[in-house]
């Protein structure tokens, strides 16, 4: 992994973003946020405060009418191949097999360069799904698509990991299954990680910092760091500490809540 460079990974500065043709408030006014190397830090909030927008940004999906996005200090133009992004749904190709669908950012099997190869087998093997390699969309759960989502994410190696709400459509022991694949994952490479979510307790257990990001337009109300140790494990999660934080983020994400619904 190459080494990160001393300063914010990310960093957005009074950024302004407004869907074309929208009557509305912007989705995003006058939002600044830094982001060091090798952080994970969760983006926390109500529907509609920007928070997928600002992975939109991040991506080079799209692009602020106002203020600046940056990367290593790079102006973000378009996508990037240091990026990976997870979405809510993996959005797995039907005739594709897992093996392809990991390959899908490499053009799949035929474009691929055998380095290529040789990592999306040993992605599969660290997501747990080498012997599900020739298998079809179709013929996976749930849980098991989401981590060809992951893999593929990380087939270029990228140093910046997008993950808007990849767990949010899965049962809650797999969500808690996958929680603790990712955090392992993010551990052994310590990669710069954002990760948008409804949910407090999953925020908590991820993210070494919280940003509750409240709309419309979307605003910072609270950047709370996460003072739990790692790993963080099953136990955690029934703790007297967590318990105090989880509080916490509570009574900020409702204030966000109404926040947004007065400015609807």
């Amino acid at each position: 992994m190459t080494d990160a460079p001393d300063l914010d990974h990310v960093r957005l500065e009074a950024v302004r973003f407004a869907y074309r043709g929208s009557a509305g408030a912007p989705i995003l006014e006058n939002l600044s946020l830094s982001v060091e190397a090798g952080a994970f830090v969760a983006i926390l909030g109500p529907s509609g405060g920007g928070k997928s927008t600002l992975l939109k940004l991040l991506s080079g999906l799209v692009r602020p009418q106002g203020g600046s996005v940056r990367i290593d200090g790079t102006p973000v133009t378009g996508p990037r191949r240091d990026v990976g992004t997870v979405f809510q749904k993996p959005m797995l190709l039907p005739w594709r097999t897992v093996h392809d669908n990991v390959l899908l950012p490499a053009g799949f099997a035929r474009a691929a360069s055998t380095h290529e190869v040789a990592r999306a087998d040993a992605l599969l093997a660290t997501v747990g799904l080498s012997n599900n390699s020739k298998l079809y969309p179709s013929q996976l759960s749930g849980g098991m698509a989401q981590r060809v989502g992951l893999a593929r994410m990380l087939l270029h190696d990228p140093r910046l990991l997008l993950l808007d709400e990849p767990f949010s459509a899965l049962d809650a022991m797999t969500r808690e299954h996958l929680s603790l694949e990712l955090q392992r994952l993010w551990m052994e490479e310590r990669r710069t990680a954002l990760f948008v979510t409804h949910s407090i307790p999953e925020a908590l257990f991820l993210a070494d910092r919280v940003v509750v990001l409240a709309g419309r337009p979307g605003r910072i109300l609270a950047d709370m760091q996460v003072p739990l140790p790692r790993p963080r494990t099953l136990e955690t999660l029934s703790g007297s500490q967590f318990g105090t934080l989880a509080l916490e983020l509570r009574r900020l994400f409702d204030e966000a809540a109404r926040k947004g619904a007065h400015a609807a």
